[in-house]
């Protein structure tokens, strides 16, 4: 959003005009119709501030690292290049490497997953399975129904395709079955074609919750009687702070979902491997579509991988991720608790982020320029969502900050919060509270 201002710049909300006679872009008329859905995400676009070390960041989402063995790691990399590399170095299938598909079947029977390596299709990031899953079920003008709020990158990728992106309200136990009946009830009487219900049940992206146990076989038989295929996004499922993973809806239905896995938030995100588990015909179409893009997924990481799972304890690394993001969390809702007791926010029990909701009349993404300039950068709670909803909400992620960096970027963030809610009651709200008519998030979310 605001990427190349500096903080004193960023204080105006306003973008350099062009030099007279400039074309921003010459070739804008030869554009296909789909990319004019595409545009930057808000947190791409807050990288640049947010990663100066005087900004304490609680926008992205980047794991923590230190916790790694990196001279393990180091090692295990020397030993593929050395013990394989002519393998390592070459084109792979299409697929993924079979080896590193019977691998990730051990990863998901942790949440209750029975596959076989062969509904496995390796992909660059789980970001990668995204699109293919898209770009293989979704026609322009297809409704895709996505929860409210629901992730940035799937909301850029179902737009990229010119999906009608609808969604349905989530509460502190995730999807509303009876919201999802109801939404799904009225585009089947609007004659709309409903290809894809996004979710994202374990820890969610961006509100912190999580699908009870209770609704999830509920969500299923739903999504069932309306012939729409499931997309079980799931990066988080392993990260719960005090209790085992609860069982994926792919392990209730293995022929109305497909599961989204990865490996960047239980290991490393620099490999860029996930994976998708489907049913065979839609296997089929992936590894299609896979080959069709990329050719292949990058052997060398996926031998790295492979490596670590063979030789090192993986669990136990998880383990300690746990406890490490557990204690960020504490440090987050704590400071929470001590200097914006006038908001109110969500707490997760697993994951990377809380979703607050502001006081009454403030406006996140207005306000941004502010806590930029204050040196703490939040998402603004528009990135997730495809109708302009979310004004008055932001997400704070708790996952790379220590927990001392994290106290002071909350404190930090309540100084523009107070100083914003001073000027609401001096001259009243420009919006942010649902104004136009959205409506906006209910109190059982936040």
């Amino acid at each position: 959003m605001f990427p190349h201002l500096s903080p004193g710049d960023a204080t105006s909300g306003t973008l350099p005009t062009p030099a007279a006679g400039t074309r921003l872009d010459p070739w804008l008329g030869a554009y296909a119709d789909r990319a004019h859905a595409m545009r930057a995400s808000e947190i791409r676009a807050l990288f640049a501030v947010a990663n100066r070390p005087e900004v304490v960041s609680l926008a992205g989402g980047m794991p923590n690292l230190a916790g790694l063995p990196m001279d393990v790691i180091g090692e295990i990399a020397q030993r593929v290049i050395a013990t394989q590399g002519a393998t390592a170095l070459q084109y792979g299938s299409g697929q993924g490497d079979e080896t590193l598909r019977e691998q990730i079947l051990e990863v998901m029977r942790l949440e209750g997953i029975h596959a076989h390596p062969d509904d496995v299709v390796v992909t660059t990031g789980s970001q990668q399975a995204l699109d293919l899953v898209t770009r293989i079920f979704v026609n322009p003008g297809d409704v895709v129904v996505a929860e409210a709020p629901s992730y940035v990158g799937a909301l850029g990728v179902f737009r990229a395709y010119q999906a009608d992106i609808v969604h349905v309200t989530m509460d502190a136990d995730g999807l509303i079955p009876a919201a999802l009946e109801s939404t799904l009830a009225s585009l089947a009487s609007e004659g709309r074609r409903v290809k894809l219900l996004y979710t994202v049940p374990n820890f969610h992206n961006p509100a912190g919750v999580t699908l009870s146990a209770e609704r999830r076989p509920q969500i299923l038989e739903i999504a069932r009687r309306y012939g729409v295929l499931v997309l079980e996004d799931n990066p988080y499922g392993l990260l719960g702070f005090d209790r085992d993973p609860i069982d994926a809806m792919r392990s209730l239905d293995d022929e109305g979902v497909i599961y989204l896995g990865s490996f960047s938030k239980t290991f490393a995100p620099g490999y860029r491997v996930g994976w998708a588990v489907a049913p065979h015909a839609v296997r089929e179409k992936l590894v299609l579509a896979s080959e069709s893009a990329i050719l292949c997924p990058s052997n060398a990481s996926q031998l790295a991988i492979s490596a670590y799972l063979s030789t090192c304890d993986w669990r136990g690394q998880i383990k300690s991720f746990r406890e490490m993001y557990r204690e960020r969390r504490d440090a987050m809702l704590g400071a929470l608790a001590e200097h914006m007791p006038d908001a109110s926010w969500t707490v997760p029990d697993g994951g990377f982020y809380t979703w607050v909701r502001l006081p009454d009349g403030l406006d996140a993404k207005d306000m941004l320029p502010r806590a930029v300039t204050a040196r703490v950068a939040y998402v603004p709670g528009t990135a997730f969502y495809a109708d302009g909803q979310g004004r008055d909400h932001m997400r704070l992620s708790f996952c790379y900050p220590t927990p001392e960096r994290i106290r002071e970027g909350v404190r930090r963030l309540a100084g523009v919060v107070a100083g914003e809610s001073e000027l609401v009651d001096l001259f009243g709200t420009s919006g942010g509270d649902g104004r136009d008519g959205v409506q906006t998030p209910g109190p059982d979310l936040a």
